[in-house]
């Protein structure tokens, strides 16, 4: 493309260039050429008056003198009244030429050796005409010619030069975005998904990079909801089965009982590697889009309907607030309620029946808060939980809820804190930003612009 740029842009402007240099080259030899006739017949002009009024040949020659062309003028007298013709000066022009104006009575010009005569018919006074010859030599017809057309030899060759150049750099600025185009649909092609083309070059091409790259997010974006799907798919699992370990824990003893708790654990086992292959190296989800949302208020009162059953079984106190109103969320309805499920879950594995707990709701004007808190021995090191939640999960936890609260959190702007509640144990605090704005690394302490909803107790 780049060459074929090139050889079309050398055609066009040569064609172009001996269009234009051609005609303005013959256009400069003949105004050369009048230019030349033009100063002779001036010459010529300062003879006549003298002619008009005497033939004497002194008379004459000092005109012819004064008029600065001794050398290149001659005068021709016809013979009349006794006396043969005379010419003054050197004489270049052929006899018939002389005798063909005399008899014409109009000006010719006439090629001679080494240049051209101009030949000016002058009525004199007896009736008869005289001859004025002027001689222009071949150097000033063509003065200034040859250096007109090296100019215009240079322009033109500097013209074609340039369009070649300009055509290279343009042929440059397309190849190079295709190429770079092409380059990419093979890196996606071999796997690699982080391949993606700068959207540069002409509009065409910036839009079939743009089209690209948008493929590329989507081919990316539906493997990590495929991975993402089978994850919390199988997280979900948990919650159940936190509900099958708990009723099987009180079967008491027996075979039946003892074959039900270890089929729970094998499952619960098989659940976890699920989790751990399916989130292997997975992308990083993108943002809710902007029509995604839900009313956090329903989530949490649904969910607790489901908690509160285990908990009445296990003796355990819960507070629920905040829940009276609707509180709209800009996350999908089920990933708020997978989060809720994976905090609640580990309050249920992690400590002890009868341990109490609390979930509180809280609409602020830029953020919606979500508080799990429980009353157990709570985190020893928090730090550490979290980095568990980012996928190094060890002591027996994937640490897979965490990362499923995390990125609810994060896809909005928001995140995540571990923190001593106020019930003596852990307090998760999940902070959703409303307008999707990240917030500034240096905030603190968000409950200061949090409107707290009027609690309604249940125990």
């Amino acid at each position: 493309m780049r060459w074929a740029l090139v050889k079309v842009c050398l055609a066009v402007t040569t064609m172009v260039v001996v269009a234009f240099a051609v005609p303005l080259g013959l256009v400069v030899k003949e105004m050369a050429r009048d230019r030349a006739f033009s100063k002779a017949e001036r010459q010529a002009a300062a003879v006549v008056p003298a002619l008009a009024i005497t033939t004497d040949r002194d008379q004459l020659e000092r005109v012819v003198a004064s008029a600065g062309a001794d050398a290149g003028m001659a005068v021709h007298l016809p013979a009349g009244d006794g006396r043969p013709g005379v010419d003054l000066g050197r004489r270049r022009a052929a006899e018939e030429d002389v005798a063909t104006v005399r008899r014409l009575g109009r000006a010719s010009t006439a090629e001679v050796p080494g240049g051209f005569a101009l030949l000016e018919p002058v009525a004199l006074g007896s009736g008869s005409t005289a001859v004025v010859e002027v001689y222009v030599p071949e150097a000033e017809v063509s003065n200034g010619v040859g250096t007109a057309w090296a100019v215009l030899a240079a322009v033109g060759a500097a013209l074609v030069v340039g369009s070649v150049a300009v055509a290279d750099r343009l042929g440059v600025r397309m190849v190079r975005p295709a190429r770079r185009l092409v380059e990419g649909a093979e890196e996606l092609g071999e796997g690699k998904l982080g391949a993606r083309v700068p959207e540069d070059g002409p509009t065409e091409l910036r839009l079939a990079a743009s089209a690209f790259n948008a493929m590329a997010d989507q081919v990316v974006q539906l493997l990590a909801n495929e991975r993402e799907l089978a994850a919390d798919l199988s997280h979900r699992l948990r919650t159940p089965l936190t509900v099958l370990r708990l009723n099987a824990a009180s079967l008491g003893d027996g075979p039946a009982a003892e074959q039900t708790r270890a089929a729970v654990e094998q499952l619960e086992r098989e659940v976890d590697t699920i989790i751990r292959t399916a989130r292997d190296a997975r992308p990083q989800t993108a943002a809710a889009g902007a029509g995604a949302g839900c009313d956090a208020a329903e989530v949490v009162r649904e969910r607790m309907e489901f908690w509160s059953a285990l908990a009445e079984d296990e003796g355990r106190k819960w507070r629920l607030a905040g829940v009276d109103r609707p509180v709209r969320a800009p996350v999908a309805r089920a990933d708020l309620a997978a989060a809720l499920d994976a905090l609640l879950g580990n309050v249920f594995r992690h400590t002890a029946e009868g341990t109490a707990f609390a979930v509180d709701l809280h609409n602020g004007e830029d953020a919606v808060i979500v508080l799990v808190s429980d009353a157990g021995p709570g985190i020893p090191d928090p730090a550490a939980a979290m980095a568990r939640g980012r996928g190094s999960g060890s002591d027996g936890s994937t640490g897979l809820g965490l990362d499923i609260v995390r990125r609810l959190a994060e896809a909005t702007g928001g995140d995540v804190r571990l923190g001593r509640s106020v019930l003596g144990g852990t307090e998760v605090r999940i902070w959703i930003q409303l307008d999707g704005r990240e917030r500034a690394s240096g905030r603190r302490g968000h409950r200061g612009a949090v409107r707290r909803r009027r609690r309604a107790v249940v125990t």
